[in-house]
């Protein structure tokens, strides 16, 4: 018989549909007590061993783990103010628990007994991994302090917790709050006709007359790309500019929240024994030290800079000669190079979207996985948050399940922005001898198709669900058997996107092309000739997205280096100034919104993106090297890369499907700035 709280049965899927906010506190009473006698139970242990010691309490953590998951996930794609009031009002008990726990010396003495006994020697490389890491986290929690220090360190895990979590919030709100109603047609000159509907339609859910515009992706985004209305853009942009700053509501105002998470991290990291947390993220990453990111970065921002400032005086040449625009602002960025790229290309994205329909773009991605994996894709049924949610389980040729996948593609009020992939459960070996089948989900923010037609999908949508399957396929295909570094887990930070970025690669291939694409009216696959001109426009304005990218890098860095405060505005203007990137407006407030370091896991790592993107461009070059729908090579990747997990180095399983240490050509090649 199911558990009458949703939340305490582990028994399959979440049950998504009928948790409530009431569950909640009640659910983790239960998993907490249960967590707290584990721990003492495995306290008193005289002779711990895997079995007797990390296999019962990881069990029960797992619970935990699980429970709070699927709170926190439902916090994000489905918030209600009863559902935020009960995960704010727990996240002090689970920061207090896991903190505890992550410092407690009996269990930390434990792992070091196994990690001296003979059977260590006899485990697998897996659960070697899992002992390592465990002891080097025990260290980084501060287990090794002295008691008024570890103290210390709880409480600022218990309140980083807090802020960061506020910090999330408050970008929600912020958003969710803006709502400008148009009545005049005219007044959106240019805007393509679905996102004309679909500003009718949000404006008609609301009872009101005319079109309704926000700051939500599928909403900002074609009003600055398409817009002929330059105020309209310029008011769009300011909004968008100034959310969770002191231009709103003060309660939302991220800027407090930044000096305050900034002074706890680096108090957390000089207890720790670090100079700076930018030092204590690193303990877990591939690189070695913060000068070596920096000068990674800088290096690639010097050879990207040169392109960057051409695109620029193209951008303005054209402004000026073709639109009348004697200055470029930062409201008509977006918008004349959407007009230059179709001038230059003889194409628009609102052209080439009409082939990108969702459901062939689904099909298409599960084709190629089916075709390098020896995988399908079958629809079932799963409890699911929303409607719109689908469920599918990922299974090999001869039937066997690998794993399931929940996709949940459109934007929504309450829904936070942007896209991502998470798990849902992880690989492991059970007690009984019996393998749990990982589950992940994808998240993305799409525009919900109107009038019966099915979503549109601009091609840079396309390649962020490619990127967000790529995380995916990393937790699904894994052959781990211990779940601490099976899929995602226990993978270096700055290599975690080397799956993720592999797999945009093939949003460019012809090959692929027929089967992802369809015409919304014609039902015809993308013609050659609009796909070459695709292909030439394909590193248009890529030095100013790489110049982007390595300026949110440094800030990350650089930021979480500094002792003395985050200095978040001036660093990022300064920033701007030193690879002279588009100026932005002095109202900017560009770091109250990055949720990426300030609420998200990329503190001190948001250069993974580029870091990764090494990685990933040069394995995908093996691909172009052997045919890159090549079976054989895909075998290969899901062997060397995908299954292991993070059961050994990163660079280690490069290297394994390579044959050798990892290059920086193919990046540039791909990004059009070889030299």
């Amino acid at each position: 018989m199911p558990q009458t709280n949703p939340l305490l049965d582990f028994s399959g899927l979440p049950r998504y549909a009928e948790i409530r906010p009431e569950h909640i506190t009640p659910a983790l009473d239960v998993l907490l007590q249960a967590a707290a006698q584990a721990v003492k139970a495995a306290e008193v242990l005289t002779n711990p061993t895997w079995d007797s010691f990390v296999v019962p309490l990881d069990q029960t953590l797992e619970n935990l783990g699980r429970a709070w998951g699927t709170v926190g996930h439902l916090e994000s794609v489905v918030n209600t103010p009863e559902l935020r009031e009960a995960y704010n009002g727990n996240i002090p008990r689970i920061s207090n628990f896991f903190t505890e726990l992550a410092q407690n010396e009996a269990l930390y003495a434990h792992y070091k007994t196994i990690a001296a006994s003979p059977e260590y020697t006899a485990f697998t490389e897996a659960r070697r991994v899992v002992i390592d890491h465990a002891l080097r986290d025990f260290r980084l929690s501060g287990a090794e302090l002295p008691p008024a220090q570890k103290e210390r360190f709880k409480e600022i895990a218990e309140k980083l917790s807090e802020l960061t979590t506020r910090f999330s919030q408050n970008v929600l709100d912020a958003t969710d709050e803006f709502a400008l109603f148009i009545d005049d047609a005219k007044e959106l000159d240019g805007l393509p006709a679905d996102n004309l509907a679909a500003a009718r339609a949000a404006a008609q859910a609301d009872d009101k007359p005319g079109y309704k515009l926000t700051l939500k992706m599928p909403s900002y985004f074609p009003v600055m790309q398409y817009a002929t209305n330059r105020a309209l853009r310029e008011k769009l942009y300011r909004a968008y500019a100034t959310r969770a700053a002191e231009f709103g509501k003060d309660d939302w105002n991220n800027s407090p929240l930044i000096e305050q998470i900034h002074t706890l991290r680096q108090e957390a990291a000089v207890l720790l024994g670090f100079a700076n947390f930018g030092q204590e993220s690193l303990a877990t990453k591939m690189a070695d030290s913060p000068a070596e990111v920096l000068d990674f970065l800088r290096d690639l921002g010097h050879r990207a800079k040169p392109f960057m400032q051409a695109d620029r005086v193209e951008l303005l040449r054209f402004a000026q000669d073709e639109l009348g625009l004697d200055k470029l602002e930062s409201w008509d960025q977006t918008f004349v190079a959407e007009k230059l790229r179709e001038a230059r290309y003889a194409f628009s994205e609102q052209e080439v979207k009409q082939y990108f329909t969702e459901p062939t773009v689904i099909a298409g991605l599960f084709h190629l996985v089916e075709t390098l994996y020896g995988l399908q894709f079958v629809a079932a049924e799963a409890p699911v948050w929303h409607p719109d949610v689908r469920y599918f389980e990922l299974r090999n040729k001869d039937g066997s399940l690998v794993g399931g996948l929940y996709m949940d593609m459109y934007a929504r009020e309450g829904k936070q922005g942007g896209a991502w992939m998470n798990e849902v459960r992880s690989r492991h070996l059970l007690p009984d001898g019996s393998v749990q089948t990982p589950v992940a989900l994808i998240v993305c923010n799409f525009a919900q198709g109107v009038d019966g037609k099915p979503a549109l999908l601009p091609h840079d949508d396309v390649i962020t669900l490619f990127h967000e399957t790529g995380h995916a396929l990393h937790h699904l295909l894994t052959e781990v058997d211990e779940r601490d570094v099976s899929g995602i887990n226990g993978v270096e930070w700055d290599a975690v996107e080397l799956p993720s970025q592999f797999m945009e690669n093939f949003c460019w291939e012809w090959q692929l092309l027929p089967q992802l694409t369809k015409h919304v009216e014609t039902g015809e696959s993308l013609p050659e000739p609009l796909f070459e001109k695709m292909l030439a426009a394909k590193n248009f304005l890529s030095g100013t997205g790489m110049i982007r990218q390595i300026v949110f890098s440094i800030f990350d860095m650089e930021l979480h280096m500094d002792t003395v405060g985050p200095q978040a505005l001036q660093r990022y203007f300064k920033l701007l100034t030193e690879f002279d990137a588009p100026a932005v407006p002095e109202y900017h407030r560009f770091p109250n919104s990055f949720s990426h370091i300030f609420a998200g896991g990329y503190a001190a790592g948001y250069y993974s993106y580029k870091w990764a993107e090494v990685l990933s461009a040069d394995a995908y070059a093996a691909f172009e090297e052997s045919g890159v729908l090549n079976p054989q090579t895909g075998a290969r990747f899901r062997q060397e890369v995908l299954a292991r997990g993070g059961s050994r180095p990163a660079l280690e399983s490069f290297i394994a499907f390579r044959g050798r240490a990892p290059q920086t050509d193919a990046l540039l090649r791909h990004n059009g700035l070889a030299s």
